[in-house]
């Protein structure tokens, strides 16, 4: 499902699973394995992240893993969360320097790959959302932390609390991307971008180190470990809103709706935005 290939210092990884390059708890495992290679690989200076295909960068999580709303669904579902956040804390530290190559629906766990990269540079065609709460869940993959601290929180609780999509001319302009490029031209755009980069004039621990320094400042907690806020407060809140009776409804009204619709039932999700109230507070007990 994650195929990779190293051109020169940059490495090109492609989330292969069609047919919207859904993540499988299998998949993230080896995104992050591969991350611990490259760290190892002092010839790597950067790696892209893209989607096979014209029409998904990726659809987020497969949702047939963890159908039904009974309590091995929901330890399915727990141990998918974990992995969401162990995959993306290893791809947000990782030495090299990371671009998203966003090249049609980047939903869910699918946008928030995007946010672990450093750089996200999307296809004009391209659509992002947050539909977690449609089917019950919170954001696991570090959604919750990174989705504000690169919008601000009014655009964050807008897109995860309204499962609002964005078009890329509206990603661009509240900072969810970096830039905007014609269709099927952002894989090529991110191999450019690098060519910028003062490889020559500074080490890529030291340019790393930079970056790093970035992600921290906004972090105000005083351990300053962006990692405890993805696992902890992500995946153990939504443990707890896994099991909760608000969400078994909505778990149990979007699989009958998907058994009648059939494989058109993520389609359909995506066109039929959802409102449930999440609660932030549960973050606070992890602090």
């Amino acid at each position: 499902m994650i195929e990779h290939e190293i051109i020169g210092h940059t490495c090109v990884v492609t989330l292969n699973n069609p047919p919207a390059n859904t993540w499988t708890p299998e998949s993230l495992s080896e995104m992050k394995d591969l991350a611990h290679k490259l760290e190892a690989n002092d010839n790597i200076y950067a790696a892209i992240l893209t989607g096979r295909g014209e029409k998904f960068f990726s659809a987020g999580a497969d949702l047939q893993r963890f159908k039904g709303g009974d309590e091995k669904s929901i330890l399915a579902a727990r141990h998918f969360i974990h992995t969401f956040g162990a995959a993306f804390e290893v791809w947000m530290n990782a030495r090299f320097v990371t671009i998203a190559a966003i090249n049609g629906y980047c939903m869910g766990g699918g946008l928030e790959g995007a946010l672990a990269c450093d750089i996200r540079i999307a296809e004009s065609h391209a659509q992002m959302a947050m539909p977690e709460p449609a089917v019950g869940l919170l954001p696991g993959g570090c959604g919750t932390q990174n989705l504000p601290w690169l919008i601000g929180e009014g655009w964050a609780k807008r897109m995860i609390l309204t499962n609002e999509r964005v078009n890329a001319e509206t990603a661009l302009r509240i900072g969810l991307v970096e830039e905007v490029v014609d269709k099927g031209k952002s894989l090529a755009k991110a191999s450019r971008s690098k060519r910028r980069w003062p490889w020559r004039s500074a080490s890529p621990a030291f340019l790393r180190s930079r970056c790093r320094s970035v992600n921290r400042s906004f972090t105000t907690l005083a351990t300053g470990c962006r990692a405890a806020l993805v696992l902890r407060s992500s995946a153990n809140a939504s443990w707890i809103y896994l099991r909760s009776k608000t969400n078994r409804k909505a778990s149990r009204r979007f699989w009958k709706n998907a058994k009648l619709c059939g494989r058109t039932a993520d389609r359909k999700l995506l066109e039929k935005p959802l409102s449930y109230r999440l609660f932030d507070g549960l973050l606070i007990e992890n602090f």
